[in-house]
């Protein structure tokens, strides 16, 4: 039986009246918990090398790394996405950590939690209803072939990416779905900080554009009332916590490859408000998504990490070493060097915000004892602190040597972020310097749709927001083919869309998707549930 989370919450302060149960195990906190309670923590980024297809354990490491906090007596809360159902029964599984560093209760996470992702895609596709209703009654202003709002579901589903609407009917158009965590919705509620604030988010989204060029916003459609209403009792964060009781606020899940890949700004705050450390993760690598929470998160709150710690795994090291992904659990030092350059570019990227950097050997049962030590003598060289930690196999004391040297690392106060571009800059200038500063490109090449796009949106002022990157998370390049740290090589912009409720443009590049394809074998198949009702598989 999973422990009761009412005493979790007790400890941290939160009044009972405050605590909104879904059963004994989970429940959502009332934005009141936050009213008059000063931030006192301390925010640590978590963040990663660019990672297998498997993923290096990010998330177990968050988790880990705030049981080795609560080892060595620290006060300390978790602030972590809570997974799509895409991922889970498509190529990587559950989301909740492993082993002994997962939150608790795992299975019901992973699947309808306290049903944040149902209200989002309810939400979004009521839009997509009522802007369908009123083209088909020639009630708006929205011209057929501008419509830029799609529907989404929370299920990686390919045949969905292009589809035709009103088929047969005058105002018959093209257009699909999009994977649910790459909603604006999703992407509002995580950067949201009230009700009010959710209103003016979803009153000026832009759902596309007249004939003449003039952007058409959600309020036009009078359901801003009825989105709101079903948005309601998802805005609070949901507490939840890990085997080893630490407190986790779990919220938002946007995917940081085709998103801004952060959890909301509210559970980030809930934890600060309770904790004197507060651990969070930004999605898939530092390029991805470390770079969209300095640049939107961050940007948008006032949010500032204390630290960063990079998760580097050997595993993903001999790859971009050039090691086949089925080679990966043999010894190989020589490819382990060679991958090195990659977690190289990750330090580079992470040191322009000038803040401690600690990495995070995130260790497996196949490495080898001279392989960890050839990457905690890079690390030494350059002067970055380094532990390994075997959260998954230990838990807490699995990760007491990291805590312990990102509380050494920390300075007395937090610097103001540096942040590599400004919102006045022309997007031209704030591509580049994301591509040359992040990335490692040469530079960036708009093609002529994404010009056309990116001129459409400049006339109504849309260009002055922060970009959002759509890469693949594969490579620090937007070809997925490319490992290591390439070099010599220029980003393509093929199209850009408009998130003007969440405050950002999103910039498409290579060949990425907003809705994701399920594997050939999918991990739906090993799911499976006992005539108990045993759950296994996740």
């Amino acid at each position: 039986m999973h422990p009761d989370i009412s005493p979790i919450a007790a400890d941290l302060g939160i009044a009972p009246e405050h605590l909104i149960l879904h059963g004994r195990h989970m429940a959502k906190v009332s934005l009141k918990a936050l009213h008059n309670k000063p931030q006192r923590g301390r925010l640590i980024l978590v963040s990663a090398i660019t990672p297998t297809p498997a993923g290096e354990g990010k998330t177990t490491v968050s988790i880990g790394l705030s049981q080795g906090l609560k080892k060595i007596g620290q006060s300390v809360a978790l602030a972590l996405r809570q997974p799509s159902m895409g991922p889970v029964f498509g190529r990587k599984g559950g989301a909740t950590g492993g082993g002994k560093s997962t939150v608790l209760p795992a299975h019901s996470i992973n699947l309808h939690f306290t049903g944040d992702f149902h209200a989002i895609t309810c939400a979004h596709n009521l839009l997509s209803a009522v802007i369908d209703n009123q083209l088909f009654l020639g009630e708006t202003r929205l011209s057929p072939d501008r419509v830029l709002w799609k529907r989404v579901m929370d299920m990686n589903d390919r045949a969905l990416r292009s589809v035709r609407t009103a088929v047969g009917k005058p105002t018959e158009r093209a257009t699909g779905f999009d994977i649910t965590a790459a909603s604006e919705i999703m992407a509002i509620m995580c950067l949201a900080e009230s009700l009010p604030d959710l209103r003016h988010r979803l009153e000026r989204i832009v759902v596309g554009f007249t004939a003449e060029g003039d952007p058409v916003y959600a309020r036009e459609f009078r359901v801003t009332g009825a989105m709101m209403a079903l948005l309601r009792e998802a805005l609070p964060p949901n507490l939840v916590q890990s085997v080893e009781g630490v407190p986790a606020f779990l919220h938002g899940g946007p995917f940081a490859n085709i998103a801004h890949g952060c959890n909301s700004v509210l559970a980030t705050r809930m934890a600060l408000a309770h904790a004197d450390f507060a651990v969070t993760e930004a999605g898939f690598a530092f390029d991805l998504g470390g770079e969209k929470f300095m640049h939107i998160k961050c940007r948008q709150s006032g949010l500032a990490p204390a630290a960063i710690v990079i998760v580097a795994t050997v595993r993903a090291l001999k790859m971009h070493g050039g090691a086949a992904l089925d080679q990966l659990t043999q010894t190989d030092t020589a490819a382990l060097s060679r991958g090195l350059d990659n977690l190289a570019a990750h330090l580079d990227s992470a040191a322009q915000f000038q803040r401690p950097v600690i990495v995070a050997v995130n260790q497996f049962t196949n490495d080898h004892p001279d392989e960890l030590a050839l990457v905690h003598e890079f690390c030494q060289s350059r002067g970055v602190p380094s532990a390994t930690a075997n959260v998954f196999g230990e838990g807490g004391a699995g990760a007491v040597e990291l805590a312990e040297k990102v509380l050494a690392a920390l300075t007395p106060e937090v610097p103001q972020l540096p942040f590599l571009y400004q919102p006045d800059d022309s997007v031209e200038t704030k591509l580049t310097a994301i591509a040359t500063k992040i990335y490692g490109a040469d530079g960036v090449l708009l093609t002529e749709e994404a010009k056309a796009k990116l001129a459409l949106f400049a006339r109504s002022g849309f260009d002055k927001l922060p970009l959002c990157m759509a890469k693949t998370q594969d490579s620090l390049s937007d070809d997925a083919k490319k490992r290591g740290r390439p070099r010599g090589f220029t980003i393509t912009v093929r199209d850009f869309e408009i998130a003007n409720g969440a405050g950002f443009l999103v910039a498409l590049t290579g060949t990425m998707m907003r809705m994701p394809a399920l594997p050939k074998v999918p991990a739906a198949e090993r799911i499976q549930v006992t005539d108990d009702g045993i759950m296994s598989g996740i």
